[in-house]
């Protein structure tokens, strides 16, 4: 027994470890995109200001093209995304559902804003931004599915509206350029963005079942 709890305490050590090497290595690498900008910044460079050797990172994150893909990812924290589409699926009223599509979308784009810079001078310079910006649209279009599926299953969908196009209105109506447009460049609060969005995902999907 005793030698199961210590082999217990030397795996919980390691993967702490672990994780705290995994959280400096991308806070040195969104450091040096900031600073360089994507392209001038190397696996190297990485390495070398987060004290960790190349291996290590390449173990981790496979390329420089993963370093960016985990930065994007945790722009906004997983427990707290999660919680949000766990909420969702257990929502009975379709109104509600719609509001919390419009929570997340508000609340994943006010989060990636801290990270914009980085992200900016990616999306100018690198294809491989396009193309991580692709995944994750794609990723986004198929969660979305659950919320879809549920309104046509309870039959609350606007009449006429067919699952698949009302999948692709909610993927771009809650789409980064939107939320661009009004609260970046036109000066919108976000939780102006939020009440309007959800108002128009209620209109358009709903129809005349959402009055």
């Amino acid at each position: 027994m005793p030698k199961i709890k210590k082999r217990l305490y030397k795996s919980l050590t390691r993967n702490t470890q672990a994780a705290q090497t995994r959280g400096r290595i991308l806070a040195s690498a969104k450091a040096l995109f900031e600073l360089e900008g994507f392209e001038c910044v190397t696996i190297e460079k990485i390495a070398q200001a987060a004290n960790v050797s190349m291996p290590t990172v390449y173990s981790l994150f496979q390329s420089k093209r993963g370093v960016l893909r985990a930065l994007i990812d945790e722009a906004l924290p997983t427990d707290q995304f999660n919680n949000l589409v766990e909420r969702s699926k257990r929502e009975k009223s379709p109104k509600r559902r719609l509001c919390i599509s419009a929570k997340i979308a508000r609340q994943m784009y006010d989060a990636e804003r801290a990270q914009m810079d980085v992200f900016r001078g990616a999306a100018l310079l690198s294809p491989e931004f396009k193309e991580l910006e692709k995944e994750k649209e794609m990723r986004r279009h198929t969660r979305q599915e659950v919320t879809i599926e549920a309104m046509a299953k309870e039959k609350s969908l606007a009449k006429g509206l067919s699952e698949p196009k009302a999948r692709d209105i909610l993927w771009a109506l809650t789409g980064r350029d939107l939320y661009r447009m009004l609260v970046v460049e036109q000066g919108w609060t976000s939780d102006e963005y939020e009440k309007w969005l959800a108002q128009l995902l209620i209109k358009t999907l709903l129809g005349d079942r959402g009055l």
